[in-house]
């Protein structure tokens, strides 16, 4: 990043209203044309993290290459003294020794693209070896130094496998190892385009070991080899389903391989093979990931990455024998100079948790040792040259970071101002930041209110291993009370499925974990299912090319089987878009379930857009039908790289202050709550709240109404919304974060009122699509007439033209039984939906 790009970075951060009309975000590395970004950017692409993320063992087996905190570090095994090898711009990964021991390549994350460089470590320059604006990843040295294999989106969007000459810190002109080619089964996770990845070589050079999901539906494919030079010998010899981080790893023998497996079990360990195919057998065990192995050159030794204490590590094993070794890095000598920073978090004068991110006077993030580092998903390409980076810091945290003009910026939740410093950094000084959080408070007429992100993923396949001490520790950075963990498979895996348990856990802090669960089916939609006392298996449904193919269970079934254990079912990150029932196809069944009196909340603000997912509430809403909205963030808390963080979506569920599982369940359902990824919203109407009935006699009445807002940004729209009319627009005055207002509102017909707050585009202070919040319907009844629209209700009745003739064309049911079932069903919500068509509204 240059120095004006970064003043621009820096100023986009900068606490102040000046905005970019209709900022937008937009993914991560968008050049990689795959669906599913949150899956192969954190389990696939390598992250920033404080501790070491991949390695590499010198060619005489002496000392280790690896990345750690965005640098390439130099270690010899037996000390603890690690020597920093490169410094950016941006950051390194993925190192590879040269059989001469003279360069090492490795990939570099920098301007929103990842290239391959090249280090001469006689002279400690680094050269650029691919200049494509792509993504190339996972060098790797052929055995006599000659070539170089490697992935590359490049001129596809896919990843591809490629090897090109290497010469004079010059790389050749690239050749595809593997045709590219198009599966022809469905793959709902995957692309129709196949990749290969995870390239090894054999000592003689000869072939390339690697990973391949051609024709396979789930997970990231087989174990395969190919002739390097074109022999188009493609050949698979281990069948089971991987899931990015297999990396085979040919042994010095060149018979034996090493790779990633969660074969039966919920997390990786280190498994063996041979490439002619023989049994597989674990070398590691355990309750973590075990990933990234290189075997040493004499095959004496094994160098992995694990999580098994949270945070990744680098550690060493004895392949005979199994004697495990950490490699323990205690002092640190860095490319520049470096002093220590001390940063304290405080509200009022009390020492606090929070988010901070710290960018240095080198342009990059930084991170105690001992913090995981966590990117946001997306950014705003017109105010900021990259994602965000930050950690939770329990109140006090210490890092080492380069001497010069340094920027702290802190968060605590939504209730709290952000607040943003700067320091300079000097060797001759004590570096403190002190900043302290203003609370943003409602007035004293909005009800006490409990929040919770009724949307987590403890344990989700990420780099890190998270546990419920650290979930905590999340919760109380981001001023969280309540975190439904919703525990899911991800294709054959349910990571944290042991935990699973009826009675929340109750920290003494005041922050509460509901084991709970969300029910996977992309056909007819995901459910979250809160208040649980059994776990339903198996959690999906309609998963093709496997033996869980029918469409039956559909979601009507599983939430009979939830409220009879007096349990929630909510739909949980709706619509990226309104669906269009005239010109597409759909499955989604929200409104057959809400129809028939399934569902209890919609994620109106979650994994999805709000607007579009508010719009389709806004029509259910205008049938007659009340379905409050629920709030989730859709967060791999174990991510590096995550939507999130955990309570970015939260719900405030108007409980009085009480935490215990019946006042929150008995809010959420009764629809007391507001949603929110920012903005606090608090609304009466007559007296009545959120949830609540307002009660006129015919005719209607004027009604008079008064509203709060408090956000940590700067917000655009305060709306009061009428059966999905704007029926009041209140300006906002100066900072545009605070407003107290009342109006009056002409109530003729039955319908709702909410309260609305939201922005045109993103704002990088909020690490979501755009800010946005909505409080539940204030329901209206004048003279006991129903709710009701005729043309949402013809709305519903195409939508389910299009679900009726999708599950009537299927031929995967089990039987007839449930065939007929899943139909029945459907036209059962249908006929409720054509009722109300014909009736007039009262």
């Amino acid at each position: 990043m240059s120095r004006a790009s970064r003043t621009g970075a820096i100023a986009a951060l900068a606490l102040t209203v000046a905005a970019a009309a209709f900022a937008e975000r937009e993914p991560v590395l968008k050049q990689i044309d795959l669906p599913h970004s949150y899956y192969f950017r954190e389990m696939y692409l390598p992250q920033l993290t404080s501790g070491p993320s991949s390695v590499a063992f010198s060619p005489d087996g002496k000392s280790l290459v690896y990345s750690m905190a965005g640098s390439l570090w130099r270690q010899e095994i037996g000390s603890d003294r690690a020597v920093e090898l490169t410094h950016g711009p941006g950051y390194d990964y993925q190192p590879d020794w040269s059989p001469d021991a003279r360069h090492i390549v490795f990939a570099r994350h920098h301007n929103n693209a990842i290239e391959l460089w090249q280090l001469d470590l006689s002279s400690g320059a680094a050269q650029q070896l691919t200049k494509t604006d792509a993504v190339n990843v996972e060098p790797r040295y052929s055995p006599d130094g000659k070539r170089l294999a490697y992935v590359s989106t490049a001129g596809s969007g896919h990843f591809n496998l490629f090897v090109a000459a290497i010469e004079a810190g010059k790389l050749g002109a690239r050749r595809a190892v593997v045709a590219p080619h198009e599966s022809k089964i469905a793959r709902y996770y995957y692309s129709k385009h196949d990749h290969a990845i995870n390239p090894s070589w054999t000592p003689d050079g000869k072939r390339l070991v690697f990973v391949s999901n051609r024709e396979i539906a789930y997970g990231t494919g087989d174990l395969c080899s190919t002739a390097v030079d074109g022999a188009n010998d493609f050949e698979c010899f281990v069948h089971e389903e991987t899931s990015w981080r297999a990396r085979p790893e040919v042994a010095p023998d060149g018979r034996r391989v090493l790779y990633s497996s969660y074969q039966g079990r919920q997390w990786h360990q280190l498994w063996l093979t041979t490439l002619a195919a023989d049994a597989q057998l674990p070398l590691t065990f355990g309750e973590f990931d075990a990933t990234q192995a290189r075997w040493s050159p004499d095959g004496r030794r094994i160098a992995y990455i694990s999580n098994e204490d949270g945070n990744v590590a680098l550690w060493l094993l004895e392949a005979v024998g199994g004697e495990r070794t950490r490699v323990v890095t205690r002092d640190r000598k860095f490319v520049r100079p470096m002093a220590t920073v001390r940063v304290r978090l405080s509200t009022g004068d009390k020492s606090v948790a929070g988010r901070i991110s710290v960018v240095g006077s080198d342009d990059r993030y930084y991170a105690p040792e001992d913090r995981w580092v966590h990117a946001d998903d997306g950014f705003d390409p017109v105010r900021v040259p990259a994602e965000l980076r930050y950690f939770h810091c329990p109140g006090e945290c210490t890092l080492t970071l380069p001497l010069g003009e340094t920027y702290v910026t802190a968060w605590r939740g939504q209730e709290h101002a952000p607040v943003r410093q700067k320091i300079d950094v000097r060797a001759d000084a004590q570096n403190v930041a002190n900043l302290a959080l203003q609370p943003l408070q409602l007035p004293d007429w909005a009800p006490r209110s409990v929040t919770a992100d009724l949307h987590v993923h403890m344990n989700y396949g990420g780099h890190y291993r998270n546990t419920e001490e650290r979930l905590i520790e999340q919760a109380k950075a981001e001023d969280l009370d309540v975190i439904y963990n919703l525990i899911v498979n991800k294709e054959q895996r349910i990571p944290d499925i042991t935990l699973f348990d009826a009675n929340p856990r109750r920290d003494p802090s005041g922050v509460t974990i509901f084991r709970n669960q969300e029910y996977h089916t992309s056909y007819w939609g995901h459910l979250g299912l809160l208040h649980l006392n059994r776990y339903l298996t198996p959690d999906f449904s309609a998963y093709q090319q496997s033996a869980l193919t029918s469409p039956y269970p559909h979601n009507g079934v599983i939430a009979d089987l939830v409220h009879k254990q007096g349990g929630l079912v909510g739909y949980v990150h709706p619509f990226d878009t309104v669906p269009a029932p005239e010109r597409e196809s759909i499955t989604n069944a929200m409104p057959v379930d809400v129809a028939l009196g399934k569902a209890d909340y919609i994620e109106v603000v979650g994994f999805a857009d709000h607007k579009a997912t508010a719009e389709v509430w806004y029509k259910l809403l205008n049938v007659g039908f009340r379905v409050p909205t629920g709030s989730g963030t859709d967060a791999m808390a174990n991510y590096a790289s995550l939507r999130g963080p955990v309570g970015m979506n939260r719900v405030y569920l108007n409980t009085g202050g009480a935490t215990e599982p019946a006042a929150l369940h008995a809010a959420l359902k009764e629809g007391r709550t507001f949603a929110s990824n920012g903005p606090q919203l608090a609304l009466e109407v007559e007296g009545k709240s959120p949830g609540d009935t307002l009660t006129l006699p015919a005719g209607g009445q004027s009604v008079r109404y008064r509203a709060a807002l408090r956000s940590p940004v700067a917000i655009d729209h305060l709306e009061v919304v009428q059966n999905g009319r704007v029926v009041a627009s209140h300006r906002l005055a100066k900072a545009r974060t605070q407003a107290d207002v009342a109006g009056k509102l002409n109530l003729r017909d039955s319908g709702w009122i909410v309260l609305r707050a939201w922005n045109d585009g993103a704002d990088p202070l909020i690490l979501d699509l755009y800010p946005y919040a909505t409080t539940s319907p204030v329901y209206v009844s004048v003279g006991g007439a129903p709710t009701n629209s005729p043309a949402d209700a013809k709305y519903f009745v195409h939508w389910l033209d299009r679900v009726i003739a999708a599950a009537e064309g299927r031929t995967d049911y089990n039987d007839d039984r449930e065939r007929q079932a899943t139909l029945d069903y459907l036209h059962a919500a249908q006929a409720a939906y054509i009722q109300k068509a014909v009736q007039k509204a009262q």
